[in-house]
C-alpha cells in the first residue's frame, strides 16, 4: 500500500508525521508532492520518504490519495490528476466545502472519502470527521481510520453533517484559544505573571474537556459540580451569563457552518 500527499501544508504535515511514527507503512510507501520543494526536501532527508516530480506521478504511484491543499485550488488539482484515477485508488479530501459528488463530477471514477480534522492532530489529540462515498469497502475504512487514528480519534458522520461537525471541531478551537487568551488576561489583570495564567487557564480547560469525555457526565452536571450556593464561581457565571456567552458561541458556530456553503 502507497499513501500519497498532495500538499504538505500544517495538517498534512501532522498526518504524515503521525503515519511514520505509528510505523504501519514502510517510508517509502509514503510519496510526497509539493510545488515548495523545501517543504518536501527535509522529510525526503530525515525519513526516506518519496518525491513525486509532480501530482500525476504521485497519483499514478499511490493506493490512496490525500489532497492536503486549500479548497480554492481543489478544481485544478482535481482535473489535473483525473487521468491517472482509478476505480481501485481512494481519494481523500481534508478541506472544508468540498463534497463528495463534487469529487466524484470531476474525477468520475475513485473511491472518494471526506475527512475534517482539526489543528490538535499537530500533537497527535486531534478528532477526524469522516464522510465515506458507497464504493468504499469495510478494509477500505479499516486502512483509512488507521490513518487518521495516528493524529487522535474519528467521528463517523453522514456527510450531510459534516459541515456541522467541522463548525463544531475544526473551527472551535481558534474559539478556545479566545477563551484560554480572556481567562489569562482576567488572572494577568488579578496580578498573576503571564506565563502562570497562561498554564492555569490552559490546563483548566483541557482538564475541563477530559472530565466531559472520561466521566460521561452532561457539561451542566459537571458545572453545577463546581457551582456552590452564593459562591465565587456562580458569580462569575452570573457575568457570563448576562454578557451572552453561550449564545456568542452558538452563533459563531452557525456562522461558521454558514460560511461552508460558500467555499469550493
Amino acid at each position: 500500500m502507497k499513501i500519497g500527499f498532495i500538499g504538505v501544508g500544517n495538517m498534512g504535515l501532522a498526518l504524515i508525521k503521525g503515519i511514520l511514527k505509528a510505523d504501519f507503512i514502510d517510508a517509502e510507501d509514503l510519496i510526497l508532492y509539493d510545488p515548495v520543494k523545501e517543504k518536501t526536501a527535509g522529510l525526503e532527508k530525515e525519513f526516506g520518504v518519496i518525491v513525486a516530480k509532480d501530482n500525476i506521478d504521485l497519483t499514478e504511484k499511490s493506493d490512496i490519495i490525500i489532497l492536503a491543499v486549500k479548497p480554492n485550488i481543489y478544481d485544478a488539482v482535481l482535473e489535473e490528476i483525473k487521468v491517472k484515477v482509478t476505480d481501485k485508488k481512494i481519494i481523500i479530501t481534508i478541506a472544508p466545502g468540498i463534497t463528495i459528488s463534487h469529487v466524484k463530477d470531476i474525477l468520475k471514477t475513485g473511491k472518494i472519502i471526506r475527512t475534517i480534522p482539526n489543528t490538535p492532530a499537530l500533537i497527535g489529540e486531534g478528532v477526524t470527521a469522516i464522510s465515506y462515498s458507497q464504493e468504499i469497502q469495510q478494509e477500505d475504512k479499516e486502512i483509512v481510520e488507521k490513518i487518521f487514528k495516528t493524529c487522535g480519534e474519528i467521528v463517523e458522520v453522514e456527510e450531510k453533517l459534516i459541515d456541522a461537525a467541522m463548525a463544531v471541531s475544526s473551527c472551535s478551537p481558534a474559539f478556545v484559544y479566545m477563551f484560554i487568551e480572556a481567562l489569562a488576561d482576567g488572572g494577568v489583570l488579578l496580578g498573576l505573571p503571564r506565563d502562570v495564567a497562561y498554564k492555569l487557564a490552559s490546563k483548566a480547560v483541557a482538564g475541563a474537556g477530559n472530565m466531559v469525555l472520561k466521566t460521561g457526565f452532561h457539561p451542566g452536571q459537571l458545572k453545577d459540580m463546581v457551582t456552590s450556593p452564593g459562591g465565587t464561581t456562580i458569580e462569575g457565571i452570573r457575568i457570563l451569563e448576562k454578557n451572552a456567552m453561550r449564545s456568542a458561541v452558538i452563533e459563531a458556530v452557525a456562522a461558521a457552518y454558514q460560511k461552508t456553503k460558500g467555499l469550493k
